[in-house]
């Protein structure tokens, strides 16, 4: 039994001795670390559900159908990549870089959308079901069948041309939604005492 305790004396004394120089690492660098391995993980798999990638750099990536549901990628750059079929359901995307991106039967359900930018990009049939959705940029984005609209509305945005008349962005605090007239016999080009109570940001200047 000595020759056993000879043997494991010196492996304790490794790992104890080897202990300090993992504590003594930055805290930064074993993030990114970490980080870079959850990237490799989503490019072999497709899938990083649940996974730390904040900040990381996945633009121009081609991940149609990538399982990233509840991933935390806070200020992400996904700028230009195809993200056909993916599930995003519950990720949190806050401050995100989606410009130009391509969504088609994506999911972003339950998202943290809040501060994303859109711009240019092509949303086709995303579910948007419960996503928070505060100071988007949508400036020449494409948006077909899918719920995202100034004060909430369900009813999709068109999108906006290249006349630079692009959608504007509300603060939580302009954001409404319009209030149609209360009178259901209501017919449109007919004269009413009532008024759509619009908000001014939206009403064309003259």
């Amino acid at each position: 039994m000595k020759g056993y305790y000879l043997v494991a004396i010196p492996l304790l004394s490794t790992l104890i001795l080897g202990a300090p120089s993992l504590a003594e690492a930055p805290e930064n660098s074993v993030v990114n670390d970490m980080r870079a391995i959850n990237i490799q993980r989503l490019a072999v798999t497709n899938r990083c559900d649940y996974c730390d990638l904040v900040g990381v750099d996945l633009s121009n990536s081609h991940l149609i159908g990538a399982d990233l549901r509840g991933a935390v990628l806070i200020g992400a750059d996904l700028s230009w990549s195809n993200l056909e079929g993916a599930d995003l359901t519950g990720a949190d995307l806050t401050g995100a870089d989606l410009t130009g991106a391509f969504l088609t039967n994506a999911s972003l359900a339950n998202a943290d959308l809040d501060n994303v930018n859109f711009s240019q990009a092509s949303l086709h049939v995303v579910d948007v079901a419960g996503a928070a959705m505060e100071y988007l940029n949508l400036a020449g984005a494409t948006i077909e069948g899918t719920g995202i609209s100034i004060g909430g509305s369900a009813d999709p945005l068109e999108a906006p041309g290249d006349d630079g008349d692009g959608l504007p962005i509300l603060t939580p605090e302009e954001q409404q939604q319009l209030s149609p007239p209360g009178n259901p016999w209501y017919i449109p080009g007919y004269p009413t005492d009532e008024l759509l109570d619009i908000p001014q940001q939206i009403v064309p200047q003259v």
